[in-house]
């Protein structure tokens, strides 16, 4: 009896996590297929039919849609990833852009994100570090402080 307990615990923690891996894997699908889509889109148009370009131009606005809506769903759904919380900064909120440059400051170690994979953020590269500012996510070179992207709002 006891150990159909403890393989019952088991199996109660072990399977939010399969599920969350299965909903990210069906929305790289997704983003697969909006990929694919575009290809046949861009054929179409080489070909000249314009039914054919217009059905598939259809498809593709209708396949990022869908896709725009599982991310949100998704994020709904793994809140306590994405939650705003209290955020305090010793400085106010900025709406920083693409080619802004940060003060040191505004990029310190405190702010990095060090998991980006957590938040399905892209591996940053040399030099770069995924900064949060209050709810906006920042690419940041740390070596000259320039703004490479932006994500607003990433978290709510």
């Amino acid at each position: 009896m006891r150990k159909f307990v403890i393989l019952g615990l088991i199996a109660a923690t072990a399977v939010p996590g399969v599920a969350m891996a299965q909903s990210a894997a069906e929305l790289r699908h997704d983003r697969r297929e909006i990929r694919e889509e575009r290809r046949d889109l861009r054929h179409a148009q080489r070909q000249g039919d314009r039914r054919d370009v217009r059905d598939a131009r259809r498809d593709v606005r209708d396949a990022r849609q869908e896709y725009r809506e599982d991310w949100r769903d998704y994020r709904r759904t793994h809140r306590d990833v994405y939650r705003g919380g209290n955020w305090r900064a010793p400085f106010r909120y900025s709406r920083w852009n693409v080619g802004a440059q940060l003060r040191p400051a505004y990029y310190n170690s405190r702010y990095y994100i060090n998991d980006p994979y957590r938040y399905r953020l892209p591996r940053p590269g040399n030099n770069l570090r995924w900064v949060r500012h209050y709810n906006d996510v920042l690419l940041v070179n740390i070596r000259t402080g320039r703004v490479v992207q932006v994500h607003r709002d990433f978290f709510w």
